[in-house]
């Protein structure tokens, strides 16, 4: 892994040459390829679908909205976590964190009506949620506002074909650091053997990013402050790496 790290390096590319770069513009969802599969699932309780129409319009992100204007005032900083699943980890963070505002982006129903579960029987102030698209939030942010972005098993998209649908892009990393100051961190896990190098890759010939890590135990465990998933506790395809980046 140290050797592979130390391979991508030296071939790092300067940011306007890197082949995955798109270098068209296009406005806010016009063109936007799709990261995520289906929406719907099993059918929801009537407690879910319930939750989905009171709770969630009460905890809704407001996209393109001052995030100051939408948490309590004792919020100091902003997280955000896309694809948050069956919400384990962002309810967690949230829950040890008070002074950080999470907002939660999950475009699956039943995944949703979960975490709104957690939210009602566990209620957090300082949890926010989009049941869409992620890029939406990231794109409507300040300059400089999220201390902290978690992408958490990501869709692997596997085929070929399918990896322009992949989360981990140079232009959504160009867009990322953007939106995240100096020393703002952003973490990634997968438990996907072709995913890993091929975001490894990107981030580490990203210019605004530095990975933390130094040796082995600092990918293959995860750490204190980050809490299993349900996904990850059934090691679907292997076992899982944790990966840390700062923003430069």
């Amino acid at each position: 892994m140290v050797a592979k790290r130390r391979g991508f390096a030296r071939k790092a590319s300067p940011m306007t040459d890197h082949p995955d770069r798109d270098k068209s513009v296009h406005p806010p969802g016009a063109g936007r390829r799709k990261l995520y599969g289906r929406r719907k699932g099993p059918k929801l309780s009537a407690r879910q679908a319930g939750l989905r129409q009171t709770l969630l319009a009460d905890l809704a992100w407001k996209v393109g909205v001052e995030p100051a204007g939408q948490f309590p005032n004792t919020v100091r900083e902003l997280w955000l976590e896309i694809g948050f699943g069956a919400g384990e980890h962002l309810h967690w963070q949230a829950a040890h964190h008070p002074h950080a505002g999470l907002i939660g982006a999950e475009p699956y129903e039943m995944g949703m009506a979960k975490m709104l579960t957690k939210l009602e029987e566990k209620p957090l102030n300082n949890v926010r949620l989009h049941e869409g698209d992620g890029r939406e939030i990231i794109e409507g942010l300040p300059d400089a506002s999220l201390s902290r972005f978690f992408l958490l098993f990501p869709d692997p998209w596997p085929k070929t074909r399918h990896h322009k649908r992949r989360f981990v892009q140079m232009e959504m990393l160009d867009l990322l650091a953007r939106k995240m100051p100096a020393g703002a961190e952003l973490r990634f896990a997968t438990d996907d053997k072709s995913y890993l190098p091929y975001a490894l890759e990107r981030l580490m010939a990203h210019p605004a990013f530095s990975w933390t890590a130094t040796g082995p135990s600092d990918w293959k465990n995860r750490p204190a402050d980050w809490p299993p998933t349900r996904y990850e506790t059934k090691a679907i395809k292997g076992p899982p790496t944790f990966l840390r980046f700062l923003r430069r």
